[in-house]
């Protein structure tokens, strides 16, 4: 201390002035505003000393300037040295402290410059902290000049080296001059790296890192609006790479051990380290309001010295300014450790769901498995940002207790009871709102789940106008969940309202409690008892919702710990040698989809995969070719030798792009045979040693299957193992050995000759299986195999425009004024308004019980009741800011004049009186705009909902054909999660912060007006960077949704076609592409966490500087003591808590931007679908068509612009009763017939009658009700029989077993339990063959006169067959029948047989005019067949 006197020339009582004969003192300038400036000006210059990739050509110009000037300064600062020490007066120790480190900085930094202009920086004018730091310099050079001008000596000529000393501190301004203002070219935007090829973070420096400088190209870029793909984004950092985190993760993960603690052991030492920086930002959080305190008491003391508050001043912004740094670091290491767990977590379940066995499976649905990955995985993750709040929120509390206590006493407890008792209340109330929140999950699940299959049966409710039944059904779905839904929101207002009304009930009960026990009530202890009430009330509040957040993580977690617990496909203990036991689908069980049982299965080279073709063919949503080559390399000559060998040469050129036309999800855009042969030429391209080939043939007509088993099967695969399941007796033959199979059971093994003639004569238990082997081991019908998309697909509904069903469109630039009024209309106007109106209300009646607190302090100081501390304990009136207030801790009570008994009755009565009216005033308002607004939350979300369940169901089916299934999906998932809990929750907050801004301003503006002068400035300053974030922050959200779908539809995709993947060892590659598409969409994650963290430390910055301006204010203010102490403490605490409530508003602005985006995709689908025309015929008659009379005049059909007509002017008529067969290659246009009848597309020239009407006349659930059709694809949804065959419930039980009869089911029926059996998801309890003749009894039902067949029994055996095609020919007696055939048996009793090709009418006529006929094409097929 005392080498500090001496070295300073002050005194004890005042060591350190700022403020010394009228200027600031010498003392302050050279050691707070010269040494520390250099000592940081040396510190960061010596950081840039070390780059060293240094370049060889000469620097500019403008960098030499300053590499001459930085040495310049270093010898001018030398020279003062030298002249202060020849002075030789103590007085100037001092100075030449300071030259001293100022010398040593500027050396430093001319160095630093020496390397900086050899580097990548020469282009640009260098890193920005270089100005800043000779910047901070400047106050000191001007105080020093202003201090010269003061003192004569220094400008006196008989003084040279005074007057030297004068002259070297003025030339120092020219070289800070040339240092910070400097002429040097930026770089040309074009040879800055793109975006999208630079790393994050990685690489950046200190300061970059602290104020994410490094994202300042990427927010440029998004302010352009060029931020348009996910590649144009930021790389992510090496360690948070999915594939460095997934290594780990599974490092980590050894043996059999619970999930929570391999989470715990990667990831838990570097989250646990983040809760000591929690508890600094804490601790820091009590420095504001003590530092504040000291300030409001030097204020009150008009003889305290001016270094007091100078000091105090320093204090906060010092404290403020750690703590804003410490919090934002806390913040984005956390996200970090949660990004790396959803990485690791989702990559885990993927890799799981490839490993389980097929039967583990059996037992959830595709829905439960996509929500692990989805929803539960963000609520696992979410767990990271609750658990720091766990331990650190207990923590507060008790600190604010404390002081509470030494404020009032044991006053305090009658309040703390009602805040406890109201803690188990709370619990119930998360308890209800824990309970209500799953059962609204498990019923958006089922939702979710119907929604999904509705939209892949999307064609057969269509076909069969069933849109208003399943309209229904969904409706019934969602009715319950927003039941669950209303419950929560209407619990979450009871917790808002309670929360809300707390304070004012506490402060009234602890003021009575302390009045009764004889004490005497102060402002001070109005004041401050008030604040720490409001502090007491964050920790409680919040305390429920972390509890809720972490249970919810529970949940789930068990939930994921379940799915991984599922027995995986064990290979080794499936192989061995032996026999085979019944009951397995037999190609299932050599793959080792199903369980043994018993018995043993071998197969030879298992490790290398089969060549599988699937019965129901699964195509992944990608171009031909990359389906075919299915990861392999591309060599184009055996890729050629594979399309010819598959008869799909024809069909690539008639696709638009030929093989890089991209198939939609499923291969929805490929008629059946095509999708047929494009699955057996991916098995094929595999090259494997066996083949697995589930009934190839079905699909396909004559003259294909004639082709393929020759070209394919015999030629091309010659050599190979080949197991050929087939219902096609006429290919038996060319077996080396048969295998028959009956009800899973081998009836025997042989050479052909002695197996075909026991196919006649089988016993009809049930459906036969015929099933035919080659060269190796067995074969077998129905394998039980993932599903695929239903319903009739068009001939050639294909993808001209590669991006129809490509990447998902994103909308650009800001929301449109359009999507808040939609979500205003939803809510509905006078609701919004009454809403608006609640909240105006509940703020003006805050602010009014804040200004009545101040004008009674303000009475009191006019009254003489108290003199001291008055403004002090003032300040502390708003909630936001005191943390704690211990004003009492600094004031000896002894200081305050109490009131005098006479007064309390009276004043003190009156008082509480009006601020207890007022308050209950708020409470009523808080409580109406929390119930009001939880209505208005569920309207809007039923509004929202419904429109869009109506336009989507209404939509053309080629909408169904070019948009992924898991892009409409995410609008009815995650997007109406969105408008019913998110958004309404972010909103919620973005009002009161609107409001709680407008009210503040105000209260400001009233009480001290000159505030405003700070935050004019500060205002530009935000709106500006609110501005230049909310373009990037808004255009990331939107890629994050978009880089999410192909995440869930990859998954969904793989889900469907394990067996393949599995069969084909493509596990590995599969993981890959996940961990590909799961990288992108973090990149985009990680860049929207880290704009907020940019945003949020520019915005704690201002938040300091307002903090600073005040206690400058304050100090200032102290010299010229003029205002009313009540309302300048009420104007400092509101305005002390505008840094919380400008973030809070943008935060939750740009939220609610972003949750709005779930409006504009919602309404996107509401608006802009393409729909089918809606109106009806009401002059219908209801018998109508009574004869079947069927006509087609010239018909033409385009499925879309710029493909060829699939039907090219057709002409024919069908006779009432008629039965008629239609044959043609795959892509002739049989099915586009069809398509036409139903009006599913419409025509492009022509007309279709029916009984003479036109039917583009009808509406369409006209014309489709009076039709009836049996699709090529079976779809069934899950549920029973019943509901499969009669979902609008218009037929008796008797009717319906009827039909099942008819068409040789019963005893499948019967044996699984009746109608009221369930028939699993999509069918999958039934073979496919079972699921067609399902179909059928659907057809039965309808008594329509025109039936349409679509090869409906094309999986059927020969047997079964002819028994159904009796079936039909007697039920169908009296209809008109158009029947596609691959069978060219089933279509020879037709009355007269339609040939198409290319679109066009062939030939027309019975079937024996035209086997006699020359040249016939049916004459050929039927040849071919051998009938």
């Amino acid at each position: 201390v005392q080498g500090h006197l001496s070295l300073c020339h002050t005194d004890e009582k005042n060591p350190f002035p700022v403020w010394q004969d009228g200027h600031v003192s010498p003392c302050f300038n050279q050691l707070v505003l010269g040494v520390l400036p250099h000592a940081g000006m040396a510190i960061f210059s010596a950081c840039y000393i070390s780059i060293c990739d240094l370049l060889r050509s000469s620097p500019p110009c403008g960098w030499t300037l300053r590499w001459v000037s930085a040495l310049l300064a270093a010898l001018l600062f030398t020279a003062d040295v030298v002249l202060a020490s020849f002075l030789q007066r103590t007085d100037l120790y001092l100075d030449v402290l300071a030259d001293g480190s100022a010398t040593l900085a500027w050396l430093v930094h001319f160095g630093a410059i020496t390397v900086l202009q050899r580097t990548a920086f020469r282009r640009t004018r260098g890193p920005p902290l270089l100005l800043l730091l000779v910047l901070l310099s400047v106050p000191n050079v001007a105080i020093t000049l202003w201090i010269y001008c003061d003192n004569q000596e220094y400008l006196n000529l008989t003084e040279p080296l005074e007057l030297a000393r004068f002259v070297l501190a003025s030339a120092r301004t020219y070289t800070l001059y040339i240092n910070a203002v400097d002429g040097s070219p930026l770089v040309p935007e074009s040879t800055q790296p793109e975006t999208g090829e630079m790393v994050a973070e990685d690489g950046s420096g200190g300061v970059s890192r602290l104020f994410y400088l490094w994202l300042n190209p990427l927010l440029r870029r998004g302010q352009r609006g060029e931020l348009d793909r996910p590649a144009d984004v930021y790389h992510l950092p090496r360690k948070l790479r999915t594939t460095v985190v997934c290594r780990y993760f599974h490092q980590c993960w050894e043996g059999d051990v619970g999930l929570l603690r391999v989470l715990h052991k990667a990831f838990g030492l570097r989250y646990y380290v983040l809760g000591a920086l929690k508890v600094a930002v804490n601790m820091l959080s009590f420095a504001g309001p003590l530092l504040l305190s000291s300030l409001l008491n030097f204020m009150e003391d008009r003889e305290a010295p001016v270094s007091w508050g100078a000091w105090c001043a320093l204090g906060l912004f010092a404290s403020t300014l750690l703590s804003s740094f410490l919090q934002n670091i806390f913040v984005f290491e956390v996200s970090k450790v949660a990004l790396s767990a959803r990485a690791a977590l989702v990559s885990a379940i993927y890799g799981k769901a490839l490993q389980v066995s097929g039967s583990s499976l059996a037992g959830t649905t595709m829905g439960e498995v996509v929500n692990l990955m989805s929803t539960d995985t963000d609520r696992v993750v979410n767990f990271c940002s609750s658990f720091h709040e766990l331990w650190s929120l207990p923590f507060r509390f008790v600190i604010t207790l404390y002081l509470l206590y030494l404020q009032v006493g044991v006053a305090f407890l009658g309040g703390l009871g009602v805040a406890l008792l109201l803690v188990p209340f709370n619990k119930f109330l998360a308890t209800r709102i824990l309970s209500n929140n799953q059962h609204m999950l498990r019923h958006k699940d089922s939702r979710v789940k119907l929604m999904t299959e509705i939209l892949f049966g999307i064609r057969i409710i269509k076909f069969y106008n069933w849109e208003p039944h399943f309209t229904q059904k969904v409706s019934d779905c969602r009715k319950q969940e927003l039941s669950h839904l209303k419950a929560l929101k209407y619990l979450d207002a009871m917790c808002v309202y309670t929360w809300a009304a707390l304070p004012v009930v506490i402060s009234i009960l602890t003021f009575v409690t302390y009045v009764l026990l004889g004490n005497q009530l102060t402002a001070a202890k109005v004041f401050t008892t008030l604040a720490l009430v409001g502090m007491l009330i964050i920790p409680l509040n919040a305390f429920p919702w972390v509890l809720n957040g972490i249970l919810e993580a529970k949940v789930s977690l068990d939930r994921i710990q379940r799915f991984f617990k599922l027995t995986n496909q064990d290979l080794q203990a499936h192989y061995a040698l032996g026999r085979l036991r019944a009951l397995t689908s037999l190609l299932a069980a050599l793959t080792g989809e199903l369980n043994r049982r018993s018995g043993v299965v071998y197969v030879a080279g298992r490790e290398a995969g089969f060549g599988l073709a699937s019965q129901e063919p699964w195509i992944q949503h990608a171009s031909v070719r990359d389906n075919i080559l299915f990861g392999k390399d591309y060599d184009p000559v055996f890729y050629q030798a594979v399309i010819q060998a598959c008869a799909l040469s024809d069909d690539l050129n008639v696709l638009p792009n030929g093989d890089k036309t991209e198939v939609g999800e499923n291969g929805v855009t490929l008629s059946g045979g095509q999708k047929a042969r494009l699955v057996l030429a991916r098995a094929v391209y595999m090259d494997k040693d066996i083949y697995l080939l589930d009934d190839p043939l079905a699909a396909v007509d004559t003259d294909v299957a004639e082709h393929l088993m020759k070209r394919c099967i015999m030629e091309l695969l010659r050599g190979k193992t080949r197991i050929l399941c087939t219902h096609r007796i006429e290919f038996v033959d060319k077996a080396d050995m048969v295998v028959l199979m009956d009800n899973g059971t081998i009836v025997k093994t042989g050479t052909p000759a002695e197996i075909l003639p026991l196919v006649e004569a089988m016993p009809k238990k049930r459906k036969n299986d015929h099933n035919v082997k080659e060269k190796g081991l067995f074969t077998s019908d129905g394998v039980e195999q993932e599903e695929e998309e239903p319903g009739l697909s068009p001939d050639l509904c294909v993808d001209d425009d590669p991006n129809l069903s490509g990447a998902e469109q994103k909308q650009m630039g800001g929301l449109a004024w359009k999507v808040y009024q939609t979500y205003w209309v939803a809510v509905g106007g006078v609701l919004a308004a009454s809403i608006l109106m609640s909240l105006l209300l509940m703020q003006a009646s805050k602010n009014v019980s804040d200004w009545w607190l101040s004008h009674w302090i303000s009475e009191l100081k006019n009254n003489g009741s108290t003199t001291t501390n008055v403004s002090s304990s003032a300040a502390f009136s708003s909630p936001h800011l005191l943390l704690f207030s211990p004003v009492g801790l600094i004031s000896p009570l002894s200081s305050l004049q109490t009131f005098t008994s006479s007064n309390m009755s009276s004043d003190v009565k009156f008082y509480l009186t009006v601020y207890a009216s007022i308050a209950t005033a708020n409470t009523v308002f808080t409580a109406l705009r929390a119930f009001l607004f939880a209505y208005g939350a569920i309207c809007a979300a039923t509004a929202i909902h419904n429109r869009l369940l109506d336009r989507v169901l209404k939509a053309t089916v080629c909408f169904f054909d070019t948009t992924p299934m898991g892009r409409i999906l995410n609008r009815f998932s995650s997007d109406l999660y969105t408008v019913d809990d998110s958004l309404p929750f972010i909103l919620n907050i973005l009002l009161a912060n609107v409001f709680g801004l407008l009210g503040m301003l105000v209260v400001i503006s009233y009480g001290l007006p000159w505030v405003l002068v700070l935050l004019l400035p500060l205002a530009l300053v935000y709106h500006r960077t609110q501005h230049f974030y909310r373009h990037t922050s808004r255009e990331l959200k939107r890629l994050c949704s978009i880089t999410l779908s192909p995440v869930y539809s990859h998954f969904s995709e793989t889900l469907t076609g394990l067996g393949t993947i599995r069969a084909s060892g493509s596990s590995a590659r599969f993981e890959e592409e996940i961990a590909r598409r799961l990288e992108q969409n973090q990149r985009c994650l990680f860049l929207s966490n880290a704009t907020t963290q940019w945003l949020s430390i520019r915005l704690q910055m201002i938040g300091v500087a307002v903090v600073t301006g005040l206690g400058v204010i304050a100090v200032v203010q102290h010299q010229y003591n003029s205002v009313d102490p009540g309302l300048v403490g009420l104007s400092l605490s509101y305005a002390l808590s505008i840094t919380n409530l400008l973030c809070g508003l943008i935060f939750s602005f740009t939220q609610t931007e972003m949750q709005l985006v779930s409006v504009e995709r919602t309404e996107e689908y509401s608006t802009g679908l393409p729909t089918e025309p809606q109106h009806q015929n009401t002059q219908l008659s209801p018998a109508w068509p009574e004869q079947g009379w069927l006509e087609f005049r010239g018909v033409v059909l385009v499925y879309r612009d710029g493909l060829p007509n699939a039907l090219d002017g057709v002409s024919l008529v069908v006779r009432p009763g008629e039965k008629v067969g239609i044959v043609g290659r795959t892509g002739s246009g049989k099915s586009t017939l069809f398509q036409a009848l139903f009006r599913m597309v419409e025509l492009n020239r022509g007309q279709i009658l029916l009984d003479g009407l036109d039917i583009s006349s009808v509406g369409l659930s006209q014309l489709r009700s009076r039709l009836a059709i049996i699709p090529q694809d079976p779809f069934l949804f899950s549920g029973t029989i019943r509901e499969n065959l009669d979902p609008c419930g218009r037929h008796s039980d008797q009717q319906l077993l009827d039909v099942v009869d008819q068409c040789h089911l019963s005893s499948v029926v019967n044996r699984m339990g009746g109608l009221d059996a369930e028939v699993g998801e999509r069918g999958r309890s039934f073979s496919v063959g079972q699921r067609q003749l399902l179909c059928l009894a659907r057809a039965l039902l309808t008594q329509a006169k025109v039936l349409c067949i679509d090869e409906a029994t094309a999986s059927v055996d020969q047997k079964t067959d002819k028994l159904l095609q009796q079936t039909i020919r007697e039920k169908f007696q009296d209809m008109t029948v158009l029947t596609i055939a691959h069978r060219i048996n089933t279509i020879m009793d037709c009355d007269r047989v339609l040939v198409m090709h290319a679109g066009k009418v062939v030939e027309f006529d019975t079937p024996a005019a035209l086997c006699q006929t020359d040249h016939s094409i049916l004459q050929r097929l039927v040849g071919q067949t051998g009938e």
